[in-house]
Formats: C-alpha cells, sequence, structure tokens
C-alpha cells in the first residue's frame, strides 16, 4: 500500500464524503436501490444510524487526507438457532481513482482485525453479481461461496402468489400425494389381478355352454 493511505473509524465529521462514496457506488455498479437508497438525506441518516449500533465497523480509508474507500458491517450473533459471530460486510467499496494501491486490502485487514477482537468465526460477504471486480478480489482473499441470494419485489411477490392461488396452482402436500400414488397403485394392481379370473370364467362358461349336451348336467374334462 502507498505512504499516505490509512484506514480508521469512520467518525460523524466522514459522514457527507462517505455519502459521496455511497452514491457513487450507487451510480457506478448500477443496480438502483439494491445498493443504497439516492436521498442524501436519508443516506447520511442511515449510516449516522449504523454508527450508533452495537457491533457496527465502519471503517474508512483515506488517501492523501481524502477519503477514498469505505467498509460498512456490523457483528452479527450469536442468534436463536446458532451460537456463532460473524462480521457481515455490508458495503466494500474504492472510488475508481484510488484503486491498486491497496485500499480494499487495507479495509479488509482492519475489519479482520475486528472481527478477532469480538471473537467472530467467519466474516461473510455478498456482493452484487455484477460487481465482478469484487467478486474476483474477495476470491483471491480466500471467500467461498456460501449462499445464494434471491430478491423479489414485495409487489411482485403478492401478485405471483395471488395468480397461482387464483389458478388452482396451489399443491397439495408431499405426503398426501404419496398417499394418493400408493393408492392408485394398489387399485390398479388389484383390477389386474381380477381380470384374468373374469376372462377365464367366461372363457369357461362359454366353452361349457357349447359342449354341454342338451339333457346332461355335468361335464367332464
Amino acid at each position: 500500500m502507498r505512504s499516505g493511505a490509512r484506514v480508521r473509524p469512520l467518525a460523524r465529521t466522514d459522514l457527507d464524503p462517505v455519502v459521496d462514496l455511497c452514491l457513487r457506488a450507487r451510480a457506478e455498479l448500477g443496480v438502483g436501490r439494491q445498493l443504497c437508497t439516492d436521498d442524501r438525506d436519508r443516506l447520511r441518516e442511515q449510516i449516522g444510524a449504523l454508527l450508533g449500533l452495537d457491533g457496527a465497523t465502519v471503517l474508512v480509508a483515506t488517501l492523501d487526507d481524502e477519503p477514498a474507500g469505505v467498509l460498512l458491517g456490523r457483528l452479527v450473533g450469536p442468534g436463536p438457532f446458532t451460537d456463532a459471530v460473524v462480521l457481515n460486510l455490508e458495503a466494500l467499496y474504492v472510488r475508481p481513482d484510488a484503486r491498486r494501491r491497496g485500499i480494499g486490502h487495507a479495509l479488509l485487514v482492519a475489519a479482520a482485525d475486528a472481527a478477532d477482537r469480538a471473537g467472530a468465526d467467519e466474516v461473510f460477504a455478498s456482493p452484487l453479481p455484477g460487481a465482478r471486480g469484487m467478486h474476483r478480489f474477495l476470491a483471491r482473499l480466500g471467500f467461498a461461496p456460501a449462499a445464494a441470494h434471491r430478491v423479489v419485489p414485495t409487489a411482485a411477490l403478492q401478485r405471483r402468489l395471488a395468480h397461482d392461488t387464483g389458478s388452482g396452482a396451489v399443491r397439495r402436500p408431499a405426503a398426501r400425494g404419496i398417499e394418493d400414488l400408493l393408492e392408485r397403485r394398489r387399485r390398479a394392481r388389484a383390477a389386474e389381478a381380477a381380470q384374468p379370473v373374469a376372462s377365464t370364467s367366461m372363457q369357461v362358461s362359454r366353452a361349457v355352454h357349447s359342449r354341454r349336451p342338451s339333457a346332461s348336467s355335468t361335464t367332464t374334462w
């Protein structure tokens, strides 16, 4: 990392330049509100609120005393289903003209130290699908795929659910479906077993009727 670059915890006096960095990231990635709001005042309020949360890990990297990168994270856990503590990275961004100077690396060094001090077993990052450079950067540092995330607008999900319900597309429980399948198979086997018996009885009846003398009451085979 070149001389002049350093990482420190975000101070409230850094809020305005960090908001600029976040809005720049939003414009660069082209993902809109999946990353952050475009309302400057609202975004400033949200980052300020993050600073006051327990476990918040909010770091700024400066180059020649100017903010050049930011890392927003939070320690999560333990929770109802796990005793583990993890550092969840919400955002990691370095402005384009300051890249390839070790700033992203330095931000993660500071974040890893914070995770270690807090007893966090893992650091979790969820870069956006279109951020190929970030995916490569994290992969080089040992971040491995852990989960797949899918997103849908609430209104779109409600429309789809209503459509499926209205069209009768609601699936029956799997257990009930298996029971019905087994019952159909039992009926089919019973029908197949009965068919030869009925066919043979009909053939015997026809043979007896055609061979038996009219005065005879018995038939010998």
